[in-house]
């Protein structure tokens, strides 16, 4: 996420509003958090196109900035290498899936 450090996401992992207390161990170094034991690289890069997903070895990303939301703005992260991105957020053009509601509907192909 582009607009906070790492110290603040990993607070947000340790205490969400909605599941709680996370029971595990989190930690930050400043460019990266570490759950449990797995560290995870955390990019703080504006621009999606930027972010080398394919050296991290991603396939999926998650877009939850809330800025990257409409097909093309969302496609960007595809040039880093990512294969697929969800969007978290409604979205003016992409199709939105609910589970339990429709997400049999997906094929795949969006």
């Amino acid at each position: 996420d582009p607009f906070i450090e790492t110290k603040y996401a990993a607070y947000m992992l340790k205490y969400d509003s909605t599941h709680g207390v996370f029971k595990g161990e989190i930690t930050e170094d400043g460019s990266s958090l570490t759950v449990n034991g797995k560290k995870v690289k955390f990019y703080q890069e504006r621009d999606p196109a930027a972010i080398p997903w394919s050296e991290t070895g991603a396939e999926y990303v998650v877009e939850s900035t809330g800025v990257f939301t409409t097909t093309d703005k969302a496609a960007a992260h595809l040039k880093g290498g990512a294969k697929k991105v969800i969007i978290s957020a409604p979205s003016a053009d992409a199709p939105m899936y609910v589970m339990g509601v429709n997400e049999k509907t997906y094929d795949g192909k969006a």
